[in-house]
């Protein structure tokens, strides 16, 4: 079905007219509109409050029904105040205040692998902010990439992709342009990537949070392709000061393909290590993951035994 213009460049109006507005109003007050958005959005969003709560129960079987409860309430909040923070981000996050907003946690890996000539695959998940971690990264003079999926609405892919290309970041996109993400990583680029999505039957199957889970091959193996460092980053938020936000640039793990050279089974292994980091990454916040997604969708075909003749 042929998409309708009118209808998306009035989506994209209206989107525009709601940045604008939280660009103009007090943080305090952009702030307390998340709240009352996520509020609504609990209560109305009844789909995604069960799938979030079902994931919930299976990664922390531990917690009571309460608690789980909790969580979601908590899930919807960050989701809703991330929308804000990453609006305000080019007007409140610079290279001269970036203390004030974020800290580098095991930092020396990071710059040690972006000041490397080897290229560098930077894999997070939708978790914290993740858009500050390219955002930072350009701030600070490293010219980065990021693999994204464009969007169905035209207006909104150029607004959105100007925004997120604001500090250097380049995006590409996640189907049509593998031609150039070979290039950039051959020419020792540095690329990052979101890597919990569901990736189907023809996924590799890896344990997190204790459930097998489909996992997108194409990470480990531009990694052994391009003998590309893996550097493992999460962004929690920290403690918000009252005027805005503060994150932690975490780096949970590095991985080096070349310790994995001639297994057979490399591309699992490798894509076992990075999950069980950005676990470990969001065991400790737990309420800033996305679990409103299914992300467990598919199963392991279970195989059947042939009986002997």
């Amino acid at each position: 079905m042929p998409r309708r213009h009118n209808a998306d460049y009035r989506i994209y109006l209206a989107i525009r007219c709601c940045v604008a507005i939280l660009q103009a109003v007090p943080v305090r007050m952009a702030f307390r509109c998340s709240e009352a958005l996520a509020w609504l959005a609990y209560r109305v969003d009844k789909r995604h409050r069960a799938v979030a709560a079902e994931n919930l129960r299976f990664a922390f079987p531990e917690k009571s029904a309460a608690e789980v409860d909790h969580l979601v309430r908590s899930c919807y909040r960050h989701y809703l105040r991330l929308v804000v923070e990453i609006v305000l981000l080019p007007r409140k996050f610079r290279l001269g205040n970036w203390r004030g907003r974020g800290r580098m946690v095991n930092g020396p890996p990071v710059l040690d692998a972006m000041l490397s000539p080897r290229p560098t695959l930077i894999v997070t998940a939708h978790f914290g902010n993740w858009e500050l971690a390219g955002f930072a990264l350009g701030a600070f003079g490293f010219r980065t990439y990021a693999i994204a999926r464009v969007l169905d609405n035209p207006y909104l892919e150029d607004f959105f992709k100007s925004f997120r290309q604001a500090t250097g970041q380049t995006i590409i996109a996640k189907k049509d342009d593998f031609d150039r993400l070979e290039g950039v990583l051959k020419a020792g680029g540095k690329v990052a990537t979101l890597a919990d999505q569901d990736a189907g039957p023809r996924g590799v199957f890896v344990d997190f949070f204790g459930r097998p889970a489909s996992a997108h091959k194409a990470v480990a193996l531009m990694a052994i392709e391009f003998n590309a460092l893996m550097v493992v980053v999460g962004v929690p938020r920290t403690v918000a000061p009252a005027d805005g936000f503060h994150y932690e640039i975490t780096c949970e793990d590095v991985i080096d393909p070349q310790d994995y050279e001639g297994r057979p089974d490399a591309v699992k292994a490798i894509t076992q290590r990075y999950h069980a980091a950005l676990e470990r990454l969001i065991r400790r916040h737990p309420e800033q993951y996305f679990w409103l997604h299914r992300r467990w969708k598919t199963i392991p075909a279970v195989r059947k035994l042939s009986k002997a003749a």
